[in-house]
């Protein structure tokens, strides 16, 4: 049975959000959704929950969102194995068919369907929704032999990001809500990492804050201790020291281009935890690590 919060407790937690509101009002927050946030079914609610009530007290939140798990789960039924290069999922002509499928239909409805329900008016898009994310093939470099590339299939680069598809969907008070696809010069179709294009999103709309969920409680130390906070230089160096690899490289790439590009924070926050935008955009708690732009 959960415990009930008493009144007098309910009323200083709402009050404790009231500096947090003043000072994010109309300012615009990308959230990069991804991770078990995405398949628990409770976490769902919570994070649909989130960004209505922010969109509500007057923030802008932009959701731009990845699929993994969905896109692994058809891949397995159709008999194909996802394959990854340094964090980067490789992606041939029948693959990106079916990325397209599942992220740019059956994910991404079900998040503008689930905000909807809680009272918000998302709308699903792509990057081929007026051209807004142009891209170009991803070459990628061999970390292990230098100056040799990696051809890892329709996995694009961003040229350009349009901001004025989401800016107009902003001023009508919706909630855009974006899959990672983008369009070549020639119309081809693109693969693109959903946390580069949450980062370069953020960039390019002059984000308050770029929120990345992910599966861990935030940047971890070699020893497995959460870093609350950390500085761009501190980060590089656990790149090389190879205390950051895999999944997470794209991830701190992706933030530290933002932070370093203008968004005022970054923050790499846990999204198993229940409510976990609200708590770190509204009250004093955080729940990950927070990357500071020097």
């Amino acid at each position: 049975m959960t415990e009930k919060t008493d009144p007098v407790a309910k009323a200083g937690i709402l009050a404790e959000a009231l500096p947090y509101i003043k000072r994010f009002h109309g300012k615009t927050i990308v959230i990069k959704y991804g991770g078990n946030a995405m398949t628990d079914e409770n976490l769902k609610q919570c994070f649909a929950r989130d960004v209505v009530l922010l969109k509500l007290v007057g923030m802008d939140p932009v959701v731009v969102h990845g699929g993994g798990p969905q896109i692994e789960n058809l891949l397995t039924r159709v008999g194909k194995k996802g394959v990854f290069v340094q964090g980067m999922r490789v992606t041939d002509a029948e693959t990106m068919e079916l990325v397209e499928m599942v992220l740019g239909g059956q994910v991404n409805k079900e998040i503008v369907n689930l905000i909807n329900q809680h009272g918000g008016k998302a709308v699903g898009l792509t990057g081929k929704d007026g051209n807004f994310i142009r891209a170009k093939k991803l070459m990628m470099a061999n970390k292990d032999l230098p100056g040799d590339l990696i051809d890892i299939g329709q996995v694009g680069d961003i040229l350009s990001i349009d901001p004025s598809l989401i800016a107009l969907l902003d001023s009508g008070d919706f909630i855009p809500v974006i899959a990672p696809i983008g369009v070549g010069s020639e119309g081809e179709t693109y693969n693109i990492n959903a946390d580069v294009v949450a980062g370069k999103i953020a960039e390019v709309l002059k984000a308050e804050k770029l929120v990345l969920l992910t599966n861990t409680p935030g940047v971890m130390d070699k020893a497995g201790k959460l870093l609350t906070g950390v500085t761009p230089r501190e980060i590089d160096d656990m790149v090389a020291d190879g205390t950051l690899s895999g999944g997470m490289l794209p991830k701190i790439s992706s933030a530290l281009d933002a932070a370093r590009s203008g968004v005022k924070t970054v923050h790499i926050i846990d999204g198993r935890v229940e409510h976990a935008l609200l708590l770190e955009i509204l009250t004093d708690e955080g729940v990950g690590t927070l990357i500071k732009s020097k």
